[in-house]
């Protein structure tokens, strides 16, 4: 049976990554797209949502629009220099013939496990603000979700952002903290993970060759990603942060995984 989802999102050129894979996986039920600011706007952000569901021939997936900013602090400066300012290094992109869902990401998150209690796993790869307002909403929410999985923080690998923070933590820490104590089944998908996995212009190539239309766009995308790569880190190719977390739901067999407490430090910069 596949697993059903939701994906919390800020595509960004992982994001995109992983989102074919949610679109296209045989063993992924997806249930709809909710978009973060985080690595673009969060217009922009709704906007390639729309675009690689269209592109992978699924306009049935809604897309629901959530979070500008985060729940306290500032919001930091969108990532253009990782990501592009469009999010898929600043490609030429298609136009977007779809419309988003009315409702907000945290209502359509409440309204879709509300129908569905028990079964659906929430996947978040961005800040996790959608997923505090829907608790803020439903705080029954923890008992209702089989799962959550997050793409985010450090454990000992030290961070990408400042010398221990992870962006997607890094951009609300006050929301991060609600998630991670909330008491639901969560499984943390960190750069303990993601710096370990590398995607290569081979394996880049496998992918554009067989996903069309859809593929152009994350090869030609990659290739502004990797640069990144190579010239800051020195890394031939790109860590598919993203992909991971959809990695760890459908082959958890591949990780390592270790109970523990999560908590996020809130004040200082």
């Amino acid at each position: 049976m596949p697993y059903p989802i939701i994906f919390d999102t800020d595509p960004g050129v992982d994001d995109a990554q992983a989102i074919a894979i949610a679109l296209r996986h045989p063993d992924i039920e997806l249930l709809g797209l909710t978009t973060t600011y985080g690595n673009v706007d969060v217009e922009t952000a709704t906007h390639n949502a729309l675009l690689l569901a269209q592109l992978a021939g699924r306009d049935d997936v809604p897309v629901a629009q959530g979070a500008a900013g985060p729940l306290v602090k500032p919001r930091h400066p969108a990532p253009a220099h990782i990501h592009g300012k469009n999010g898929l290094g600043d490609i030429e992109l298609p136009a977007v013939t779809s419309q988003r869902d009315p409702r907000s990401a945290a209502q359509f998150i409440v309204d879709t496990v509300n129908a569905r209690p028990g079964e659906i796993t929430l996947v978040t790869v961005g800040p996790v603000g959608n997923l505090a307002a829907a608790l803020q909403l439903d705080p029954a929410l923890v008992n209702k979700v089989k799962r959550v999985v997050v793409m985010g923080g450090s454990i000992r690998e030290g961070g990408n952002v400042t010398p221990v923070a992870e962006a997607n933590m890094f951009n609300d820490p006050h929301a991060a903290q609600r998630v991670l104590t909330a008491g639901w089944p969560l499984t943390l998908v960190g750069l303990d993970v993601t710096h370990r996995c590398v995607l290569t212009q081979e394996h880049m190539n496998r992918i554009e060759a067989g996903q069309g239309a859809l593929g152009q766009v994350l090869a030609e995308s990659y290739a502004f990603y990797s640069d990144f790569y190579r010239e800051f880190l020195g890394i031939d190719g790109c860590c598919p942060h993203d992909s991971c977390a959809l990695a760890w739901l459908l082959r958890p067999e591949l990780f390592t995984t270790a109970p523990g407490h999560l908590a996020i430090v809130t004040d200082g910069s």
